[in-house]
């Protein structure tokens, strides 16, 4: 079961190959989903829709580095079904949206894409940072303070807010913004906080050192 004592999720260690099968395939539907109604449903503008649908299979394909390569811990079935219709429900919304806006592609357009860009490699690439140096033993025990983790002490989730207001933005439909600052909050006040408790809990003084001259989500900001 979740612990909130170490961040609100299960960290015991375990393969969890069906919770991440089940998973896969939950989001392969939403995703299929996606894909019929920006090529079957007739909408004002399919182009976008069609360009949203490519960012929601980028994102699968992110999701399954996460689940089978980067993601060591237990996944709760919980998890895997809370989180299966949030990702429905914001993919095939944005699919929806894109598809209904008369908005011509522009400068908008050309910003949320590297804000997309952008928001995946600080999130990937922090990720297999420390994927990387935590399989080397020497390091076992340790608080990863290296890479890009030195300029936010959670620019992971500093780049899934980048990254999704790049993906709202494509919609072309200022609504969607919504859903970025409703994650840059949660992650803020919610599971920063638990994830702190539990860290400094795990590593002491380590962590401690490392809080008090690295800002929390924004780099050198917040």
């Amino acid at each position: 079961m979740p612990d909130p004592d170490k961040g609100g999720v299960n960290r015991s260690h375990a393969p969890s190959l069906m919770q991440k099968a089940s998973f896969t395939g939950l989001h392969f539907a939403s995703l299929a989903v996606c894909v019929a109604i920006a090529f079957g449903v007739d909408l004002a503008n399919p182009t976008r829709a069609k360009v949203l649908v490519m960012v929601a299979a980028l994102y699968f394909a992110r999701h399954l580095v996460t689940l089978f390569y980067l993601l060591m811990r237990r996944v709760d079935w919980g998890e895997v079904l809370g989180l299966s219709v949030f990702m429905a429900a914001f993919e095939i919304g944005f699919v929806w949206l894109g598809g209904q806006s008369s908005a011509p592609f522009g400068a908008l357009d050309a910003l949320g894409l590297g804000l997309l860009a952008f928001g995946s490699y600080l999130n990937t690439g922090s990720e297999v940072q420390r994927k990387w140096w935590k399989v080397d033993p020497a390091n076992k025990g340790h608080c990863y303070t290296l890479g890009l983790f030195r300029h936010s002490m959670h620019i992971n989730f500093f780049g899934d807010v980048v990254l999704f207001s790049g993906w709202a933005l494509l919609t072309a439909n200022l609504w969607a913004l919504g859903l970025p600052f409703l994650m840059g909050l949660m992650f803020a006040f919610m599971h920063i906080p638990s994830l702190d408790a539990y860290l400094a809990k795990r590593y002491g003084d380590e962590f401690i050192a490392y809080a008090a001259k690295t800002k929390k989500l924004i780099p050198y900001v917040y």
